[in-house]
């Protein structure tokens, strides 16, 4: 373990032989909203998947120091950001991967796949065996407004291409498609958006360009940090560990 500067945060070793730097977002950007989806149930999964545990979004310092300037320039126009993924573990790739080859298992298609056949995830792009997450330094996230409401919205449990918004105290702002919907309507670029979904794109992509971060360009939620640490290795600590401590 290694402490990190002033901020009195401990690094995790995963392994002797791979050793990733990772540190919770909430004591790098704590305004940062953290709606960590694989700790539940709302996801294509439809339940809690494997290595999420513990609901918490870790980074690499690097791409949690940027996520917090990230978070200032959205505030200028009284937004903010909402993390739905940050590292994420290969066991819970794995799982995913699992699940992507039940075709049985199409409970949660109406929600997040609703034209896409299960058979074909792999082919278009939704799902793969290595994920950016897994190295640390890319973050699944949205705009969301500054404000909280005082009563949670709810959320509507529909057609992923029909839900500009979700629920909670900090709904996204309406981005053409909801979180982790597996369908063209969610590539950054796609063309038959409304004004205010384009707009809202386009200024997530900007504000995340401006710090270094790149765009999955099939998922206008998914961005990886330019220059990560760790480009080329995948690591596997569980988000069930321990992850931070006061130093004196």
């Amino acid at each position: 373990m290694r402490r990190w500067g002033s901020l009195g945060i401990v690094w995790l070793a995963a392994t002797a032989h791979a050793e990733p730097t990772l540190v919770p977002l909430a004591d790098v950007a704590p305004k940062v909203v953290q709606e960590m989806r694989y700790r539940g149930s709302d996801n294509f999964l439809g339940r809690t998947v494997v290595g999420y545990e513990q609901g918490q979004c870790l980074l690499t310092p690097p791409a949690a120091q940027a996520l917090a300037r990230v978070q200032q320039r959205a505030e200028a126009f009284g937004l903010g950001l909402k993390v739905y993924d940050c590292y994420r573990p290969q066991q819970s790739v794995d799982d995913f991967v699992d699940w992507a080859g039940d075709l049985a298992d199409t409970r949660m298609k109406h929600q997040y796949y609703p034209q896409v056949p299960k058979s074909e995830l792999f082919a278009q792009g939704y799902i793969a065996a290595r994920s950016g997450h897994s190295r640390g330094s890319t973050v699944d996230l949205t705009l969301v407004s500054a404000t909280a409401r005082q009563q949670p919205m709810s959320t509507t449990g529909g057609d992923c291409r029909r839900a500009p918004q979700e629920g909670g105290r900090y709904p996204s702002l309406p981005m053409g498609s909801g979180y982790d919907c597996f369908d063209a309507v969610s590539h950054t670029r796609y063309p038959h958006l409304d004004e205010t979904a384009r707009h809202n794109r386009l200024l997530l992509l900007l504000l995340m360009e401006s710090e270094g971060f790149r765009n999955y360009d099939k998922e206008w939620w998914h961005f990886t940090l330019d220059d990560e640490p760790y480009p080329d290795r995948y690591f596997d600590l569980p988000l069930s560990n321990p992850v931070s401590q006061e130093v004196p």
